[in-house]
């Protein structure tokens, strides 16, 4: 009797698991819950704050041309278009400005195969460059961007033609697996992060060491004075102004009092640098306006660095998706199978002598911002200051509720397929990420995809 009963209460215990696996509740609706000036900001404290938020978010939004400093190489033509999700300062959106950028004005590139409309802004490196028969030589390293389009064609790129530049050798990189992407990072909060004390991820590295789930991590720091850096997908820049004046020479090719020569390629500038044909404006194109006042009389650079640093962090939801009780049983889970210990939920800003809401706050971003070992699976072959090709700094998972666009590289917009990511050879995160998360329910791995969804 007792043979005949087990198969049906196995079969009656499997057929509800499958009709209810576990799912990717998708991007959080309603409101952005981003995009909007801190809370003392908002209400001009410090009087004159205000405008300096604003004037950022202007210059943030900015589109850019030839005579302003676009090119001659550039992977867009804006911050905003590409910081668009789920408002201005956020990640990548779901139509790929990228696309336009290509041709706009004129412009006679060709969009290279891993940019497409609803993928997600990528900017593209080289681990190698190449040798003379067209292989990625491992002995030489590359590793610096690769800009997408030039100038060449637009109606305001005067001498600079197709004859003098080109674009990048995506095609072969493709064909012969050279090639890396990053996406944008979102933007909210980093003023908080900024005004983390070093003592604090300290401290907090301190406490974490002598976990149980084969998690080590150290951090990425400044070559100079040593201190911790904390920016950009492996933390390899020190402060908001830097990450600011990077981006523009990088992203928009705009030569600026932090970068100010015109950008060329990384193989190029081991050569003969831009060709003069190309080198349209006196450099640097961005500056301080020096008849202005204020806000106004700021370069881009800082005032980039303003808007970000005065970026509310985004607010979760408590209900949405699955309901509180879900929500509340996917965050109890996270912290026991070992997510926080990367993850931190919260690290405390220090005294700030810019704005009320940067000091002494709670900063609930999720990240401890360290680098870690993700292996195989994740490794880009890219070094960048100590952190190595497998090692990234911890995301900040704040905000994930509403990002489209997974990972560093965007390969997946499924929150599954990003944590199972998580797990490979040498990876830190094996034991929290695939077995222990594996191990969960059905009902238990959606509460913690519905509280990383209401993040």
């Amino acid at each position: 009797m007792i043979r005949r009963v087990i198969p049906v209460v196995l079969l009656l215990l499997l057929f509800p698991l499958v009709s209810i696996a576990q799912v990717d509740p998708g991007v959080r609706g309603g409101a952005a819950g981003a995009g909007q000036p801190l809370a003392s900001v908002a209400a001009n404290n410090p009087a004159g704050i205000l405008n300096f938020f604003i004037a950022g978010q202007d210059a943030f939004e900015e589109i850019e041309t030839v005579p302003e400093g676009l090119g001659p190489r550039f992977n867009s033509r804006g911050c905003g278009p590409c910081h668009a999700q789920p408002a201005i300062g956020g990640s990548a959106p779901a139509v790929n400005p990228q696309v336009g950028d290509a041709t706009a004005s004129g412009a006679t590139n060709t969009i290279p195969s891993f940019i497409t409309s609803t993928g997600p802004v990528r900017e593209a490196r080289f681990p190698f460059f190449f040798d003379a028969f067209g292989n990625p030589n491992p002995n030489s390293p590359n590793g610096g961007v690769e800009t997408l389009y030039t100038i060449a064609g637009r109606v305001d790129a005067g001498t600079c033609t197709s004859a003098q530049i080109s674009q990048p050798s995506f095609a072969l990189a493709v064909a012969t697996n050279n090639v890396i992407f990053r996406i944008p990072t979102p933007t909210f909060g980093l003023g908080l992060v900024e005004n983390i004390d070093d003592a604090t991820l300290l401290a907090n590295a301190a406490a974490n060491a002598n976990n149980n789930f084969g998690v080590t991590g150290r951090f990425n720091r400044n070559g100079n004075d040593g201190t911790i850096t904390r920016f950009g997908w492996k933390a390899q820049n020190k402060s908001l102004q830097i990450f600011s004046g990077e981006a523009y020479n990088v992203e928009m090719g705009v030569s600026n009092p932090l970068f100010q020569q015109e950008r060329p390629l990384p193989g190029e500038d081991r050569a003969s640098g831009l060709p003069a044909a190309c080198r349209l404006n006196p450099t640097p194109e961005d500056g301080p306006d020096f008849a202005g006042s204020g806000a106004g009389v700021l370069d881009d650079v800082a005032a980039f660095a303003n808007f970000m640093r005065f970026l509310a962090p985004p607010t979760p939801s408590t209900t949405t998706p699955g309901g509180s009780t879900s929500i509340n049983n996917g965050k109890a889970l996270f912290n026991a199978i070992g997510c926080n210990t990367c993850h931190t939920p919260t690290l405390k800003s220090s005294p700030s002598s810019f704005t009320p809401s940067l000091s002494n706050a709670n900063a609930n971003l999720f990240s401890d911002m360290e680098i870690h070992h993700m292996g195989t699976g994740l490794r880009d072959n890219v070094g960048q200051g100590d952190a190595g090709g497998d090692e990234f700094r911890t995301a900040p998972l704040w905000g994930l509720g509403q990002r489209i666009f997974f990972l560093h590289d965007g390969r997946t917009k499924n929150l599954i397929t990003a944590i199972q990511a998580h797990n490979s050879s040498g990876s830190e995160a094996n034991t929290s990420s695939f077995q222990f998360f594996n191990a969960l329910t059905t009902s238990q791995k959606q509460d913690v995809l519905n509280f990383l969804r209401s993040l």
